[in-house]
C-alpha cells in the first residue's frame, strides 16, 4: 500500500482567481471582492458627478447658444404667427428652471407649438440648462417688484386664490423655481397660454399640465365646466399683464 494516499479535490480550496492565483479559501476570495465593490463604487460617483455637471447650467455658454431662440425672443414686442398671434413671452428674467421645465415639455409633446417643439427638439439636456440660466440672469435689475400688487378683481378674486397660492400674491414670487414668474407678461400671451390648457384634439395647440387643466376645468357632474368664462380669462390675463413684474424682453445686437 502506497505511504501517500490521494487527497480528494476541494474545488473551494483550489478555486483560481485572476492571473491562475490559487484562492486557498473563502476569506482569500472575499479579499479579491473588495477591490471590485470598491472600484465599482467609484464608478458610480464618478456617474453621478458627471450627470450633475452636465445638468449645471453655465450662462456665458447659454449666451453662445441664443441664437435660435433672439429671432424672436429678442426683438420687443414681437409676434407669433402660427398656429396664433400673439406677443412672443418675455423669457429675461424668468426663472431657470421654468424654463427648463418648458423645453422639456416641447421635446416631449406636452406642448405643442410647432416652432417651439423644432427649436426644443434640436437641443441637447445641456443646451437646455446653459440656456435656462443665460436667460434667468439676462438683464437682470431694475426697479423691485412692490409684494402687494394692486387688488384682485372682486368678481374673480376667490377663484383667483389659487392662482397666488402658486404664483404668489404680486405674480413674481411664486412658491418654487419650477413655477413661472407672470407679473407684466404680455396679456395676449397669457391669454393664449391660459387657452392652451383647455385645449383638446388639436395637433398644434394645447398644453398637457394636470394642475393648471385642474385650476381652469371643474367637474361638474362628470361634466368638465370652464372656472372662467372667455372674457374672464381675458381680464385675468389684463390684470397679471398690468402688474409690475421682472420679465422682460432685452433687445439683441442687430434686432429691433
Amino acid at each position: 500500500m502506497s505511504q501517500y494516499r490521494s487527497r480528494p479535490y476541494n474545488s473551494r480550496r483550489y478555486a483560481r482567481g485572476p492571473c491562475g492565483t490559487r484562492l486557498s479559501d473563502d476569506s482569500d476570495r472575499d479579499t479579491m471582492k473588495a477591490p471590485i465593490l470598491t472600484l465599482l463604487a467609484l464608478a458610480g460617483v464618478c456617474t453621478l458627478v458627471q450627470a450633475q455637471q452636465a445638468s449645471a447650467g453655465d450662462a456665458a455658454r447659454g449666451a453662445g447658444k441664443a441664437a435660435l431662440c433672439i429671432g424672436c425672443h429678442g426683438i420687443v414686442g414681437y409676434r407669433a404667427s402660427f398656429p396664433e398671434v400673439y406677443r412672443v413671452p418675455m423669457i429675461s428674467g424668468q426663472s431657470a428652471a421654468y424654463i427648463g421645465q418648458a423645453l422639456v415639455a416641447y421635446q416631449k409633446g406636452d406642448r405643442k407649438h410647432p416652432s417651439m417643439r423644432a427649436v426644443a427638439g434640436s437641443l441637447t439636456e445641456q443646451d437646455i440648462a446653459d440656456l435656462s440660466t443665460y436667460y434667468e440672469q439676462h438683464g437682470r435689475g431694475g426697479a423691485a417688484v412692490p409684494d402687494q400688487p394692486a387688488a384682485l378683481p372682486d368678481a374673480l378674486k376667490d377663484r383667483m386664490a389659487a392662482c397666488t397660492a402658486c404664483h404668489g400674491v404680486n405674480f413674481s414670487k411664486p412658491i418654487d423655481a419650477n413655477t413661472p414668474r407672470l407679473a407684466g407678461q404680455h396679456a395676449d400671451y397669457l391669454h393664449a397660454a391660459l387657452r392652451s390648457y383647455v385645449t383638446d384634439g388639436r395637433a398644434v395647440l394645447g398644453r398637457s399640465n394636470a394642475v393648471m387643466r385642474s385650476q381652469l376645468v371643474q367637474d361638474d357632474n362628470g361634466r368638465p365646466k370652464p372656472t372662467f368664462t372667455p372674457a374672464e380669462l381675458k381680464q385675468v390675463a389684463a390684470y397679471i399683464a398690468a402688474l409690475p413684474g421682472e420679465v422682460k424682453t432685452v433687445p439683441q445686437p442687430g434686432r429691433r
